[in-house]
């Protein structure tokens, strides 16, 4: 009787705590990151950001359906990703969705997804011996409220396998979500002016990046025009902006131009430069055949140079390039078209760690110059470079298409290359009008400014996207002669963000993952001997576990 009572205290007692710990989970919440890389584990920014959210932010994930092992796994890591923002606050609701799951309107899904620029991939299922072809989203859309924003699961990597393309699109998951978040659950308030005035891009021709950067924040046009009649007043307005596009001037600023830009910039504007220091465009090369290019004198060299940087009216050579497409002949009524290396427009990949620049794909520049990086206490990041096998054609010079046809040998390009073609300036800068005559009086000129940032790109071609036959813009980085898309849209939006970002959502870009892949080739080479360790080993193991315990089991009941 006394072992009935005992037994039933103790069911009592394990069924109190039992009862107390659920009590304490239901107020007391903690998950465990076991990775080695911690890549569960959200960064400070994420967290701010997903506190904040108090009204529910619905995400819907187009990752699902019947694809290879390398698709899983991203859906594997986006849904536990998803799940951590869901567990920090209950307003992030996600679901995956097969956007093809009804069969009979296939064409037309395809066809609507396309329209919202959410590019399917093709993919290949290995499934009992069989290959199919099927198509696959990787994309999701963030929603709250009346605002949504598409965010891209898989990131694009020329020449990159699957397995590659997944382990870096990871790496990108937790900033791609973030800033997702942030947008649709925030209202805009940095501001951003695009600089007219001096021959700069035209509109339809950055359309596609003014379309992304309104995603985050307000944009409009500042045309220095008004600086002419009313230099005060226009330094006054623009000093409403958080920052400055210069995309590709084509004429000559005037020191009072200079002089709003330079004050702009000392108290406190940020400015993205996107500069040619060389007369040359792609366009009227491909027309004529052959074209001269020659320094271009903006009257920009001394704010340059006291700001820390002199950008030399050369154009880079580079081995490591871009390809452009040539018309070779005709099949029937169709022009054929061939592609050439162009060793004037360079494919410039990242080697720095800055969350600018990291973890992006290659990037297209087209006749670009070499930034020098001058001495002074501004603080320089070199964030692009050209390649080690490149150097300087001086101007002016001759540029004709039959240059596709040389083959220069590496020996050619010893002793130079590597040259900066994008740097980060950050310190306090000093006006180039200082301890100068002005070029307008102005009350409020302030000769040192305060801790600031800008980033100078020794080529306006960058943000220059393409046109279709219908004269409407391409997405920004996409050859429509070449089929190749290129992370110049990225790494602009990064610019820009590092520029503008104050709470640091452009460092989870940094963010390292060691993602263990399947070694495919080795699979198939060891595929019995996988079977083995994996399916039978297991077994025998269970197996001899049974056997010794049956065995033992009798020995001691059979006495």
């Amino acid at each position: 009787m006394k072992t009935v009572q005992h037994n039933f205290k103790k069911i009592i007692v394990i069924l109190a705590v039992l009862v107390g710990i659920n009590i304490a989970g239901h107020f007391i919440f903690k998950r465990f990151d076991l990775t080695a890389d911690k890549r569960y584990t959200l960064s400070e920014t994420s967290l701010q950001i997903v506190d904040e959210i108090t009204e529910p932010v619905y995400i819907d994930v187009f990752l699902e359906g019947n694809f290879p092992g390398e698709f899983k796994k991203l859906q594997t890591e986006t849904q536990q990703l998803l799940e951590e923002f869901k567990a920090e606050n209950p307003n992030v609701i996600f679901q995956f969705v097969n956007p093809l799951d009804e069969e009979a309107n296939r064409d037309e899904t395809i066809q609507s997804f396309l329209e919202r620029g959410l590019t399917p991939v093709n993919v290949t299922v290995n499934e009992k011996g069989q290959q199919t072809q099927e198509v696959v989203f990787p994309w999701a859309i963030a929603t709250c409220g009346d605002k949504s924003i598409k965010v891209p699961l898989l990131k694009n990597m020329m020449g990159a396998s699957t397995a590659e393309k997944v382990i870096s699109s990871v790496q990108h998951l937790e900033y791609a979500f973030a800033n997702a978040i942030n947008s649709v659950s925030k209202e805009k308030q940095k501001r951003v002016a695009v600089i007219k005035g001096n021959g700069e891009l035209h509109d339809i021709l950055i359309a596609d990046f003014v379309k992304s950067v309104r995603d985050n924040y307000y944009i409009g046009t500042f045309t220095l025009d008004s600086v002419a009649k009313n230099p005060n007043e226009s330094l006054k307005y623009l000093k409403k902006y958080d920052l400055a596009v210069i995309a590709k001037p084509t004429e000559v600023f005037t020191d009072a131009e200079k002089q709003v830009l330079d004050q702009f910039v000392i108290n406190g504007g940020k400015t993205l430069w996107l500069m040619d220091h060389v007369s040359m465009e792609m366009d009227s090369l491909m027309q004529t055949g052959e074209n001269l290019a020659f320094p271009r004198d903006l009257n920009l060299n001394d704010m340059f140079f006291k700001y820390g940087i002199r950008i030399r009216p050369d154009l880079i050579k580079d081995l490591m390039n871009t390809p452009i497409a040539l018309a070779t002949g005709q099949q029937g009524s169709a022009t054929q078209y061939s592609q050439f290396p162009w060793f004037f427009s360079p494919a410039v990949y990242s080697e720095s760690a800055n969350p600018i620049v990291s973890n992006l794909d290659v990037i297209k520049f087209e006749f670009a110059n070499p930034i020098e990086p001058l001495k002074n206490d501004i603080n320089k990041t070199v964030l692009l470079t050209s390649s080690k096998y490149s150097k300087l054609i001086g101007t002016p010079s001759e540029i004709n298409l039959n240059m596709v046809e040389e083959r220069p040998e590496q020996k050619e390009f010893a002793g130079g290359g590597n040259y900066p073609v994008a740097v980060l300036l950050e310190g306090k800068f000093h006006s180039a009008f200082e301890n100068r005559v002005l070029a307008f009086n102005d009350n409020t000129f302030k000769p040192v400014g305060k801790d600031n940032k800008m980033i100078v790109i020794s080529d306006g071609d960058v943000i220059k996207n393409q046109l279709d036959k219908n004269f409407q813009p391409l997405e920004l980085g996409y050859d429509k002669w070449t089929n190749n898309l290129y992370a110049n849209k990225e790494f602009l939006m990064n610019c820009v963000n590092y520029l503008l970002d104050d709470n640091g959502l452009i460092n989870i870009r940094s963010k390292e993952v060691n993602l263990p892949m399947l070694d495919k080739e080795k699979v198939v080479e060891n595929y019995t001997t996988s079977q083995i360790i994996t399916v039978g080993l297991p077994l025998v193991v269970l197996l001899v576990f049974g056997l010794v315990f049956t065995f033992l089991r009798k020995r001691k009941y059979s006495k």
